[in-house]
């Protein structure tokens, strides 16, 4: 079959895709390269999805007409785009490049793989369950064709929003970073639970669940977080004394602040 998928980089993010898309059948094993520097992971991959695998990301390019992803260490796209240089001045290809490289720009991305049509995106470490969050900005040579192409592909790790590129060190900020606030939130709320006298173990399942099912229920009802406070807030009750010592430490505004720490940090790291 004609090689459709290439992918650079089979790390956990790249394989994460790169396994959900084979489950959807959206690409079929014998459809997909994927280039991988170290020989033990080439042989899980090769072993777990049936694909073609490669240490030369060249031949990657070479083989793939639709979507060439971008996968790997945003230290390293120099070294890759300068690699990729000869075989793409040559090379009739004109795949979709797909990049999650984290500050490596569309402005960069468009001189290293110059005409193509180039999707800058970010998605987030949930995406390895299936349940991510991806914003995405497209290059100058994209089609309504190529955004829906990023659109199934992303869909297929959780959901998807397309933003412009200057908004993409707010997303950084927020559902980039967001997993670890979350991941605070929750230890924090089992560690109040311990403090409360309850063994770790149901703390920490109370606490995960609580977290779980209110943002499912957020999801799913489409009420504003707000009034899901308000109802289960009662006068004179048990949570508003909670929330108000939330209020005091200044919980809604550090959240706030943190947003707005990792976007500038991202912008700050994109110069």
């Amino acid at each position: 079959m004609t090689i459709k998928f290439g992918l650079i980089g089979g790390g956990v993010m790249g394989e994460s895709l790169l396994s959900r898309l084979i489950a959807r059948e959206i690409y079929h094993p014998s459809e997909v390269i994927v280039s991988e520097p170290q020989a033990a992971r080439q042989a899980f991959l090769k072993q777990k999805y049936d694909v073609t695998v490669t240490i030369d990301n060249c031949l990657v390019f070479s083989q793939t007409q639709e979507v060439l992803f971008l996968a790997v260490k945003p230290q390293v796209f120099t070294a890759i785009a300068q690699e990729l240089a000869d075989i793409i001045l040559l090379s009739k290809n004109s795949p979709l490049v797909i990049s999650i490289l984290a500050g490596v720009s569309l402005s960069q991305l468009e001189a290293a793989f110059p005409q193509l049509p180039v999707i800058r995106a970010m998605p987030n470490t949930p995406a390895t369950v299936g349940a991510g969050m991806t914003a995405m900005c497209l290059g100058a040579y994209t089609n309504a064709k190529h955004q829906q192409l990023a659109q199934q592909i992303f869909s297929a790790v959780g959901e998807v929003v397309e933003v412009s590129e200057s908004l993409m060190d707010a997303v950084t900020g927020l559902s980039g970073s967001g997993p670890a606030y979350v991941a605070i939130l929750v230890e924090a709320l089992a560690d109040g639970g311990v403090a409360a006298g309850l063994p770790r173990s149901i703390a920490n399942q109370l606490a995960l669940q609580t977290v779980l099912g209110t943002t499912k229920l957020l999801q799913e009802s489409k009420m504003h977080p707000a009034e899901l406070k308000d109802r289960v807030t009662s006068p004179g009750g048990t949570t508003i004394a909670g929330v108000s010592k939330l209020e005091q430490a200044g919980f809604r505004s550090a959240l706030i602040e943190a947003v707005k720490a990792a976007a500038w940090r991202s912008q700050e790291l994109g110069k």
